[in-house]
């Protein structure tokens, strides 16, 4: 769980920056670029990770590498994260700062976990169910895990529904087990 605590502290820190600077569209624009990048190859987030590195070294090369291609409060974020050691939450800092940014613009991310892939009939009646139930435009980001069973999980940024034939088995055994047998 530290890994969405810091990630949440972070984003919402950034969140706040650039929200107060009218930077938020560029800031979502330049991070989810860079997200894309370190998706593609590691190498970098690796290197900021590293502690045999000096943060020196670490620091020059993100003003290298970065100085001219960010804004300059970009750029001294990813200087925090190096200095508190907190570098290699960047993947999820970025993830947790777009969903805020999307948040902020009505938009609810959802995931949603099946046994098997939902047909679009499926689909479309739970994004709508969703809209409904939250008031915003639902994206739906869809997995399929055949260890659940049956049913359903809908992951939003606050809540955790699940419905999985695994959680509702695992329900009735605790139950089960609770009962006294003379």
């Amino acid at each position: 769980m530290i890994v969405q605590e810091v990630a949440k502290k972070y984003a919402t820190a950034l969140f706040a920056s650039t929200r107060e600077r009218g930077l938020v569209d560029e800031a979502y624009e330049q991070f989810s670029g860079l997200k894309l990048a370190l998706d593609k190859d590691a190498s970098l987030l690796k290197f900021l990770s590293l502690p045999k590195i000096e943060e020196e070294q670490k620091l020059e090369l993100l003003r290298t590498v970065f100085g001219e291609r960010m804004e300059r409060l970009f750029v001294e974020f990813l200087a925090v994260l190096v200095r508190k050691r907190r570098a290699m939450y960047l993947v999820e800092v970025i993830d947790e700062f777009n969903r805020l940014v999307e948040f902020d613009k009505g938009i609810n991310r959802v995931t949603v976990i099946t046994a098997i892939a939902l047909a679009s009939e499926e689909e479309a009646n739970l994004v709508s169910t969703l809209a409904a139930k939250t008031g915003r435009k639902i994206e739906l980001e869809k997995k399929v895990d055949p260890g659940i069973i049956g049913g359903m999980i809908v992951v939003t940024a606050d809540e955790i529904i699940d419905g999985s034939v695994r959680y509702g088995l695992g329900q009735i055994e605790e139950r089960l087990q609770r009962i006294k047998v003379h």
